[in-house]
């Protein structure tokens, strides 16, 4: 579940203000919508024009790409029968004008159709047994105001956080049940998703945010605000680069184990630590203000 600690460390224009704020987060959260309108319909044109040139997105099944690539695949994943859809639930913004940046919150549940496979099947639920798996999660849009587009917004990035998911038998009646061990060996936020797409041959990654990540939860939000303060946000995760052993980063204050993203600088490390000592994911409760004083 998630932390009861406040993710932010600020607070950005959310929600009121003038005019000219209320037009600016409106037009970031319709490209958000765009997200689930057009690509679930294959509006591909309209889809490509939500982002940047060289824009890149993170899905559970696709890991991370550059979205001409991601386009690419969603069409070959359609034309052998993957059905993927998502169900918008609400869209915020968190808005830095002086920046000329945004990040768009939209809360979804993607909802993926699946045939039960040979490896799964049981004579209560046969090869071919439809079910669904839904998976609660925020989409997180990484935006500004490209000069390339004529000073338009578009997305940058993209990536979710993924909080829970369930298996939902199409008829009522039939589903299958994934073993304990495949289950654990994906987060808990998206472990069904991840074990019906797993059974379909997609590669899908383990390092992405969770609800019950906190590490994860809280790296994310770092970058969120990094983004907002007009820095570019480095946003890979482990085992989306050259296969290596996970490794424990070694910060001035003790180990951390390494998540989706690593520290670009002190200042960074600085924030994370904050972060980390307020869940009480590492201990030392003069970490942060020894971070600050050494950094002057």
């Amino acid at each position: 579940m998630t932390t009861s600690i406040d993710a932010h460390t600020r607070q950005f224009s959310h929600i009121n203000g003038s005019t000219a704020d209320l037009l600016e987060r409106f037009a970031v959260s319709e490209l958000c919508r765009g997200w689930p309108v057009y690509r679930d319909s294959s509006e591909w044109k309209n889809y490509r024009n939500l982002f940047t040139k060289e824009a890149t997105v993170w899905t559970t099944w696709s890991k991370g790409r550059t979205i001409d690539d991601f386009i690419s695949i969603s069409k070959k994943g359609k034309d052998k029968g993957d059905f993927i859809m998502h169900r918008e639930c609400g869209t915020l913004v968190d808005y830095a004008a002086e920046h000329r940046r945004a990040i768009g919150k939209m809360k979804a549940t993607i909802t993926q159709r699946f045939k039960t496979q040979a490896a799964q099947a049981t004579p209560e639920c046969p090869v071919g047994a439809e079910y669904d798996v839904d998976c609660d999660c925020r989409f997180i849009f990484f935006c500004f105001k490209d000069p390339d587009a004529g000073g338009d917004w578009k997305a940058k990035y993209v990536k979710l956080f993924y909080e829970k998911d369930k298996i939902v038998p199409v008829d009522g009646n039939r589903a299958p049940v994934f073993s304990k061990e495949l289950l654990e060996s994906f987060p808990e936020g998206y472990q069904h998703l991840a074990a019906a797409q797993s059974s379909l041959g997609y590669p899908v990654t383990r390092d992405l945010p969770t609800a019950q990540n906190h590490e994860s939860w809280f790296q994310m939000y770092g970058k969120m605000e990094q983004w907002l303060a007009g820095e570019d946000v480095n946003l890979w995760c482990d085992d989306e680069r050259a296969p290596r052993a996970k490794k424990v980063h070694q910060t001035k204050f003790g180990p951390v184990k390494q998540g989706c993203q690593s520290f670009g600088s002190p200042d960074e490390e600085c924030r994370f630590v904050k972060w980390m000592e307020q869940a009480t994911l590492i201990s030392g409760a003069s970490a942060h203000r020894e971070c600050i004083a050494q950094q002057g």
